[in-house]
């Protein structure tokens, strides 16, 4: 899947370093012997994966805000990075809808400015833009979106992720097409893992249920969704990255998602975590329904994958039950008040190796 050699002595910078996908991002490239800096506003929750797990330490991690051109332009001028991977972003359907603003300005104007700064440094020759699933124009049909579906989210952040796929494709059109960079989009599904607190979230919200011993709220049970451990989009980007590095033919959008095996209703989810959280710890959790008719979401949306299988022979490694596991047994070291770093760092090397 992907030789983590390849990122020995590189010099990557990663936005959105603090956030949850983001800290298993940098502790795999620190594992590689990669040279990273982060770029990011301060970690997104309290408590956060990005604090506890100590990958602060071993990388050079920078406050700033993705808003900021002039702060990132003197960061990428100062640190000189090969590869890009841009993870900073608003990620929340339902704080989208509260704070539109905010959301299309953190990941339009984001994406342009992260751009922008590539363009005048030309030491950048690889560059990934992780966006989203829900960039599609969902028609709630039942077989998955392939990536030269439209582009047209419904809710803010949804549709502020399909314009940073719009000014990327201006981008590489208008600039990059006659410099030596490649430049690629990913699209994930819904990503889940140890050390996530965000709120808003189905499985942040059992493991917050799970400590108070309380029942899980579920708001939508009905709902289907692609779920993927965090480190199945987290390889498929460093993959990419290589790939194209590489050889710039690779370039291009690839959608990140797991088999139709993995693609779930919330209820069938929280089931599966109270099953496996009830066999380790006998706390006895259940969930209830309590649907609260919010915002729109989608109710179903799935991903056609064969492109990324077919250019790189790539395959999801963890399936749900065992990404349950792994979840749990993160959840229970962390409540235990055991080494969290060391779990996290063992499942990387479980699921490389």
């Amino acid at each position: 899947m992907l030789d983590v050699t390849f990122y020995k002595d590189k010099k990557v910078l990663v936005t959105g370093h603090t956030g949850f996908k983001g800290t298993w991002m940098c502790q795999l490239l620190v594992m590689a012997g990669a040279k990273v800096t982060g770029y990011s506003l301060k970690p997104p929750t309290t408590p956060s994966l990005f604090d506890m797990c100590g990958v602060k330490d071993s990388i050079n991690s920078i406050e700033g805000d993705v808003r900021d051109l002039s702060h990132m332009m003197e960061v990428f001028a100062n640190t000189q990075p090969e590869i890009v991977i841009h993870m900073a972003a608003q990620p929340i359907v339902r704080e989208s809808y509260k704070d539109p603003v905010y959301t299309y300005e953190t990941n339009v104007m984001g994406t342009v400015n992260v751009l922008e700064c590539i363009r005048q440094n030309p030491s950048v020759k690889s560059f990934v833009n992780v966006t989203t699933d829900k960039v599609y124009l969902n028609k709630e049909w039942e077989w998955g979106y392939r990536e030269n579906e439209e582009l047209n989210g419904y809710d803010p952040y949804s549709n502020s992720k399909s314009c940073s796929e719009l000014v990327t494709s201006s981008y590489i059109n208008s600039f990059f097409k006659d410099m030596d960079i490649a430049i690629s989009t990913a699209r994930a599904g819904n990503v889940i893992g140890g050390g996530d607190f965000a709120t808003d979230r189905i499985i942040p919200d059992c493991i917050r249920a799970a400590e108070k011993k309380e029942e899980i709220i579920v708001r939508n049970p009905f709902s289907t969704r692609p779920y993927e451990h965090v480190l199945e989009p987290v390889v498929a980007y460093l993959m990419i990255a290589k790939a194209q590095y590489e050889d710039k033919s690779y370039a291009g959008s690839y959608n990140v998602g797991p088999d139709d095996t993995d693609c779930w209703t919330t209820g069938e989810l929280v089931t599966l975590f109270c099953d496996k959280w009830n066999a380790t710890t006998n706390d006895g959790i259940k969930w209830i329904n309590k649907y609260d008719g919010g915002p729109h979401e989608a109710n179903f949306l799935k991903l056609d994958c064969s492109k990324l299988k077919k250019t790189f022979g790539w395959n999801p490694r963890w399936h749900v039950e065992e990404t349950m596991e792994k979840i749990v047994e993160w959840s229970v070291e962390y409540l235990n008040g055991g080494d969290v770093a060391n779990c996290m760092k063992k499942q990387i090397e479980e699921f490389l190796n």
